[in-house]
């Protein structure tokens, strides 16, 4: 069988702050923000419903438009993968970061929740372009064989 990897997620969530665009030394755009998303089931002692917060982040024309757009306490829907970074800090430990590189975001608000921005259409605001490469196509065609399902 062929080696098979993904990485995908897919977030739908309230921001916790409002994001700040920030730029790179070699001035492109990034914005770091995060998202909290309720757990399906379970809620605190207290009745409040559990939630996890998750660190974003976005790149580019997307950077931008996230911090023009959307603030603390805006829904969102967010497309990306999962990205862990490592680093060593000033006393010499190895720390590390768990991110959602964010590919596509979508407005969820409506109109009068979140002036500025359209209502949720289904379609991304923003979507980095790609196009699968060969090998992708290769591996899809290996896996779609109906010689290898089990059942």
């Amino acid at each position: 069988m062929a080696n098979f990897n993904m990485n995908k997620v897919i977030l739908g969530g309230r921001l916790t702050a409002d994001p700040e665009l920030r730029k790179t030394s070699q001035d492109t755009s990034v914005t770091s923000f995060t998202i909290a998303v309720n757990r399906r089931f379970g809620k605190q002692n207290d009745g409040q419903q559990n939630a996890d917060f998750i660190n974003c982040v976005a790149w580019r024309q997307a950077a931008e438009s996230i911090s023009q757009y959307f603030h603390k306490g805006s829904s969102i829907c967010v497309v990306g993968s999962i990205q862990v970074r490592k680093w060593t800090d000033q006393s010499g430990q190895n720390r590390y970061a768990t991110e959602v590189i964010v590919d596509e975001f979508y407005f969820v608000d409506s109109k009068s929740e979140n002036p500025g921005a359209g209502s949720y259409t289904g379609a991304p605001a923003y979507s980095t372009p790609s196009a699968p490469t060969a090998d992708a196509v290769s591996q899809f065609e290996e896996l779609s064989s109906d010689d290898d399902l089990p059942f």
